[in-house]
């Protein structure tokens, strides 16, 4: 019988909705074991995976049996709503829509785990937005920035 055989890696980039400063660090680990079950939960496999307060990086080994769209919307609805039950803001916790999706090579996989444990650093040199912009450009996706994410200036 056939088999699928697969090497998908995906950097997922999104934000707290209306780039606010919400994940507390001191909640950041206890977070990023939470959007780790809902990824394994969707039998796909977390590879890196940094909150910082206004914004989140994944990396994940994709299988081909779910959508991007699909596991961002599960992962931003269930976190959403554990970060409320947790009381970690006051009212409803939200992502902003849309994300970002990058693809890398296995070679490039190490690289791209470091670059997203070292967010804490890397933010003292870049804002978000240009980091972001910095994605769009580099696999050069053409956008609107009118339709990016509400920037905090």
């Amino acid at each position: 019988m056939p088999i699928t055989y697969s090497q998908i890696y995906i950097q997922i980039v999104f934000s707290v909705k209306g780039r606010q400063n919400l994940i507390p660090g001191k909640n950041r680990e206890e977070l990023h074991k939470y959007i780790t079950g809902i990824t394994r939960k969707r039998d796909q496999k977390m590879l890196s995976i940094f909150c910082m307060p206004d914004h989140a990086h994944l990396l994940v080994g994709l299988k081909p049996n779910i959508s991007i769209s699909d596991l961002v919307r599960d992962i931003k609805a269930g976190s959403s709503k554990f970060i409320t039950d947790n009381g970690w803001v006051k009212g409803k916790f939200n992502w902003q829509e849309g994300f970002g999706a990058f693809s890398y090579s296995k070679s490039q996989i190490d690289k791209v785990i470091k670059y997203i444990l070292n967010q804490e650093a890397h933010h003292k040199k870049k804002t978000f937005k240009e980091e972001y912009i910095g994605f769009l450009r580099k696999f050069e996706i053409e956008y609107d920035e009118k339709y990016l994410f509400e920037w905090i200036e």
